[in-house]
């Protein structure tokens, strides 16, 4: 299965294999004159195989018809969805009352995103009030035969599909996708201007260089402690002299699990030598109501203004639920960095690593 997409200055393969189809560009005038040729690519499948609704009571094609529908596919952990949602809201918000209808599906790649009060929570904090589609059994993924997170598609009044968006980018393009399928009903008007910040703000694209990298088993790459990955069972891992550039390591008592690695005892550390302004790490407790404190470094030392959202000047910081954490922003000249995270309790779960 393709998953979320990373993008570099060029088209990057990442850890998953998902091919990089975004473009990053600022909402300027070259954006303004992207249009595109709108065509039917198909009618705007069922949405029946939800098996819950937030914001909102259960959506059909029917009940839709005459409205022009955004539907955004989208798992609370992406960091690459997340940089979209800024603009999926404004837009939501512009449009509503012109006949727009904004449809967050929320297709989760990890376990524990298929928790309902997980996506709950995240909608209620990330200030998402559209209707939402708890899509926990892949129904509408496979419906839409969707393959990417973040993948925005446009219907028309007479539930026809007329454009599709997968990736980051292409904001100014899509807004006017948009206003084009509500013309009929007389809308038109400025693109959003959008300000974001924290996990919202735009990749620094230029410096980026470091893809996305799952620590399970099952799809991880660069693995560089010695000896190599053991799947399911308790082992003493030890750092290299040396990592490369996109290679990652651990340190101390972990289990490697096809999705994720546990750390069995106190203490335990991962490595990881990396090029980007920003460094994110999916993880959460293993048990629920419990918490795990951490401490980071870059190149060793506490990070200081280099410290991301989830961390203070001297690398604390505590996870106490399963999402996706901001460890490092990191102020210019951006290089080779090495970062290590050291967990003071036992219990963590950690799945995968992002960049921005």
């Amino acid at each position: 299965m393709k998953a979320r997409q990373l993008l570099l200055t060029a088209l990057l393969i990442g850890a998953s294999g998902g091919l990089i189809v975004a473009v990053a560009q600022g909402n300027g005038e070259a954006q303004r004159a992207a249009r595109v040729a709108l065509r039917h690519e198909g009618d705007l499948p069922s949405l029946d195989g939800a098996i819950e609704w937030l914001n909102s009571a259960p959506l059909t094609d029917s009940s839709l018809r005459g409205k022009v529908v955004l539907v955004d596919f989208w798992t609370y952990t992406c960091i690459n969805w997340r940089r979209t949602l800024p603009y999926v809201r404004a837009w939501s918000l512009k449009y509503k009352d012109r006949g727009l209808v904004v449809i967050g599906v929320h297709t989760p790649e990890f376990e524990f995103e298929k928790q309902v009060g997980n996506v709950r929570q995240a909608t209620r904090e990330m200030r998402i009030d559209y209707p939402v589609a708890i899509d926990s059994n892949y129904a509408i993924w496979r419906a839409f035969k969707n393959e990417y997170w973040p993948a925005l598609y446009f219907i028309d009044a007479q539930g026809r599909i007329r454009h599709h968006q997968f990736g980051e980018g292409e904001y100014a393009q899509s807004e006017l996708v948009i206003q084009e399928l509500l013309a009929e009903a007389g809308a038109s008007g400025d693109l959003v201007s959008v300000s974001a910040g924290g996990f919202e703000a735009a990749a620094d694209w230029p410096n980026l260089k470091s893809p996305e990298t799952y620590v399970g088993y099952e799809r991880t790459q660069n693995f560089a402690s010695p000896g190599g990955p053991h799947l399911a069972e308790p082992r003493m891992y030890a750092a290299p002299a040396q990592l490369s550039l996109n290679h990652w390591a651990l340190v101390g008592d972990w289990t490697m699990r096809k999705d994720a690695i546990v750390l069995n005892k106190a203490h335990g550390r991962i490595a990881y030598l990396f090029h980007a302004r920003d460094l994110q790490l999916i993880m959460g407790p293993g048990a629920p109501a419990t918490s795990v404190r951490f401490r980071v470094y870059i190149d060793g030392q506490p990070p200081g203004v280099a410290h991301g959202i989830d961390t203070d000047e001297q690398g604390n910081g505590t996870v106490s639920e399963q999402r996706m954490y901001q460890l490092i922003r990191q102020p210019e000249p951006i290089a080779d960095r090495q970062f290590e995270i050291e967990f003071l309790d036992p219990g963590v779960e950690a799945y995968d690593f992002s960049f921005g």
